[in-house]
This record gives C-alpha cells, structure tokens and sequence, in this order.
C-alpha cells in the first residue's frame, strides 16, 4: 500500500459539486493499493500515517505526528499512485489491485485509522473527486507498508 501524506492546514473533498469531507490542520493521504498488498499492510501503513513525525516542535523540529497533535486526517483513494511510469508516455496500471480489493484495503485502512484518531474523513472510492487543499511547508511524503 502507497499513502502520499501531506501536511494541511485545511484540505477537503468535492463530489458532484457537493462537499463530501473536510479536515483543519492534519494531513492528506491519497492512498493506493497494489495488487500483491496482503492484509497485514493495512496495520503498517495507518500506524505509519498516524505515527509520521511532520508536524513542528516549540524548536521548529518535525518531531510530532498527527496523533500527537489530535490533528484531521483526510484519506482520498487515488489508484494512479500504483502506476509504472518508466517507459513511454501513457502510465501503466498493471501493479495496482482490482477494485474491489482496493476498496476493502481502503475501508480497512479508514477504519483502523477510525480506532486511533477521532477526526478521519474519506473521499469517495471510484468517484471523481476534486481534492482542494492548504498544504503547509509544503510538507510531503511518500509512504508505503
């Protein structure tokens, strides 16, 4: 599983022209899953989300995580994160999961997410989805399992 976690001071989802979800300070995880993802990745990456140090310290210092500062966090499933971009110019999606196992990774991940932090909301599986956010730093990882 891939999260690309990007510290926000607000960030939110629209579907349809309605807001689906919306997060203060916290972080943004747009999330995929590849198709040899086992279910144990699920644990590793929210504990990895939940526990990355890049929120700052009364030094300046990335020494907090989300958790420590009862931040939001937003997931947003986003399926082209899996995507092979070496050859050519149309990217390859090949190593990403079928659907309905990525949305039960995804559900799962919310969930375990759910039982350690009080503000998560979600994007929409499968939906089109237009993602606006504050990004503070800008401050960005990529994070897998």
């Amino acid at each position: 599983m891939i999260a690309l976690i990007q510290r926000v001071n607000s960030a939110s989802v629209t579907v349809a022209d309605e807001e689906i979800a919306r997060i203060g300070r916290g972080l943004l995880a747009l999330v995929a899953v590849h198709r040899d993802d086992e279910t144990r990745d699920i644990t590793r990456l929210a504990q990895r989300i939940l526990s990355y140090r890049v929120f700052p310290d009364a030094e300046d210092r990335m020494n907090h995580s989300v958790e420590d500062i009862d931040g939001g966090l937003l997931l947003v499933p986003q399926f082209t994160l899996t995507a092979d971009t070496r050859k050519g110019t149309r990217a390859s999606f090949t190593k990403g999961a079928e659907p309905g196992k990525a949305e039960a990774f995804f559900d799962g991940l919310v969930s375990e997410c759910r039982t350690r932090l009080k503000c998560v909301e979600t994007g929409r599986f499968g939906a089109n989805m237009q993602v606006a956010l504050v990004n503070d730093g800008p401050v960005t990882f990529w994070l897998e399992s």
